[in-house]
């Protein structure tokens, strides 16, 4: 199949209010042409007003957008030709599969050999071959899924926009999915405007992810960035479990910089950010030991409790100054006899702290 004619969006200082309510301030970035981008963020946090606004469904209180470099700030719905697949499906229940995905090519007035042609073509690439007869009542969710994905691409648009299309699927099926997406923009080349609030969702589909707290775009970066350098507190936080140390006498020379942690020296090295009140370590990196280490960064640390996972345990620490730790490990790996209460030390290597 030929890509399309992917689109490229930008939007400047975009805002929206509800009465009183800022749910969006200030918000520009600029959507690349063929590119998977992820809104992600809690809940109410601006995300799906933001992709509502795109949509033309919500027009903006502030700012402007465009299309191609064109103005579309007061563009209407219809005009921008955006595909939608919704958290819900919004199937039509009384027509088929095909009727649906033939419904917007219906209303371009397209001819019936085209869309008879164009529908067949969508049902395998959706895999739903031998379903097209079927109702969405007769089908499972993930099926149905395929069914809004496949009607929402069926006139080629130059963008897709979904709005948390997998948050109704259990886990194996929102898996199934993600990687049918994934192929989907692979092979179509339509730029894919998403929104979730899975960080593991955002992190495995996206070329860029957007993150969204209180309206306010806090970083838009490709996922390793984002997960290994987040702009803020609220990023690494947000983005998956972190350690969060913070640091007393923080000096910087050409080899890199020292710090305290409740009284033990800190070494940080590689490109940990602007100095700064806090060290990040993510649980990955730290590791485990029984004794102290002869150098580099340690930190004592009692024991308090380990949730078993299966493949990996949970560790949750405390140092002496009761600062909250976490790790985890691979179970097999889990040091024979270790209790709640014991007495460890955590270490990690010298570039893996990032400053907050």
């Amino acid at each position: 199949m030929n890509k399309v004619k992917a689109a490229e969006i930008g939007a400047e200082g975009i805002g929206k209010t509800f009465g009183t309510f800022a749910a969006l301030k200030d918000v520009s970035l600029t959507i690349g042409r063929g590119e998977f981008l992820t809104l992600l963020g809690p809940s109410g946090s601006g995300k799906t007003t933001f992709l509502m606004v795109l949509a033309g469904f919500e027009a903006a209180t502030s700012g402007h957008l465009t299309l191609d470099g064109a103005d579309m700030t007061g563009m209407p719905a219809e005009a921008r030709a955006f595909g939608m697949v919704f958290q819900g499906y919004a199937l039509f229940p009384h027509m088929t599969v095909e009727q649906n995905i033939a419904f917007p090519l219906k209303v371009q007035g397209r001819s019936t050999n085209d869309i008879t042609r164009r529908v067949a073509e969508m049902v395998e690439m959706v895999g739903l071959g031998g379903h097209g007869h079927k109702r969405p009542s007769g089908l499972s969710g993930g099926q149905q899924q395929r069914v809004a994905l496949a009607r929402a691409l069926a006139y080629d648009p130059p963008v897709l926009l979904l709005d948390e299309p997998f948050s109704a699927l259990d886990k194996n099926l929102r898996g199934q999915m993600q990687d049918e997406v994934r192929r989907l923009h692979r092979e179509l080349g339509t730029t894919f405007v998403f929104v979730t609030h899975d960080q593991s969702e955002a992190l495995a589909l996206s070329s860029r992810v957007a993150i969204f707290e209180r309206g306010v775009l806090q970083q838009v970066a490709a996922p390793k960035h984002v997960y290994e350098r987040p702009a803020n507190r609220f990023v690494a936080e947000f983005l998956g479990d972190i350690n969060i140390l913070p640091l007393s006498d923080v000096t910087t020379s050409g080899s890199g910089s020292k710090a305290t942690f409740e009284g033990q020296s800190l070494q940080i090295t590689g490109d940990p950010g602007a100095p700064g009140q806090s060290l990040a370590v993510r649980p990955e990196h730290m590791a485990l030991q029984m004794t102290a280490p002869a150098g580099g960064n340690a930190i004592a640390a009692n024991l308090r409790d380990l949730t078993y996972l299966g493949a990996q345990t949970q560790l949750t620490l405390s140092t002496p100054g009761n600062v909250p730790l976490m790790l985890s490990m691979p179970t097999a790996a889990l040091p024979s006899g270790l209790t709640p209460n014991a007495q460890v030390w955590v270490a990690w290597p010298d570039d893996q702290g990032r400053f907050l």
